[in-house]
């Protein structure tokens, strides 16, 4: 699979030079970088963001804002991306390379726990990527699926988790837990449409089709 990996990695667009640089201080300075999208998904992220082409997006989970960046690519002009993370020791890096991408005046952060803050934004997001806490993923879903318009779309990071969704889960494992009550919910709700995609970690993409 490494060798796969690094055949497709030779034959996508290239990866920015201060993604490259985000990803290096990712690697340095924090204790989880393979929470970092990486230039595989962030090329798939911008990709599906160009696409849809939002006028704002919500991501929950800003890390150190790889995804955010590669998300914001595809606003309309004048779009707008909220972005919600609950490590504040983490800020001072995404604001870095939001400012070093040229997306900065694109780009609000919001430090603190989305389930408080998502009801408080009010707006409407064209395109959502839930990417936070996995113990709260069935929470985020209820939360945003209301601020999405029909036509709008959800993309879900860490839906496969290691393949755990497989196994029965550890009754002490929350997050594996909570991925399996998200995949359920969604798999059984009949106002969307909805696939899984087996890129690095697993990927939904939900698209709402009805209120």
């Amino acid at each position: 699979m490494k060798e796969l990996e690094k055949y497709i990695l030779a034959h996508i667009s290239p990866e920015e030079d201060y993604l490259k640089e985000l990803d290096r201080e990712t690697n340095l300075n924090t204790l989880r970088p393979r929470m970092l999208s990486g230039h595989l998904q962030g090329k798939i992220l911008s990709m599906i963001s160009s696409m849809v082409s939002p006028e704002a997006i919500l991501e929950i989970g800003t890390f150190t804002g790889y995804s955010a960046i590669c998300l914001a690519k595809g606003l309309k002009p004048g779009g707008i991306i909220h972005t919600i993370e609950l490590n504040d020791e983490l800020e001072h890096i995404s604001k870095k390379y939001f400012e070093k991408s040229g997306l900065g005046k694109s780009i609000v952060q919001h430090i603190g726990d989305a389930v408080e803050i998502i009801p408080e934004l009010d707006c409407m997001f064209n395109l959502v990527f839930i990417d936070g806490n996995k113990r709260e993923y069935p929470k985020y879903y209820e939360l945003v699926f209301g601020k999405v318009p029909v036509g709008g779309y959800i993309l879900a990071d860490n839906t496969l988790w290691n393949d755990k969704v497989l196994d029965d889960p550890d009754p002490h494992d929350g997050q594996t837990i909570g991925i399996l009550a998200f995949n359920e919910m969604v798999g059984n709700d009949k106002r969307i449409e909805k696939v899984i995609l087996p890129i690095r970690d697993g990927m939904t993409i939900i698209r709402k089709i009805s209120e």
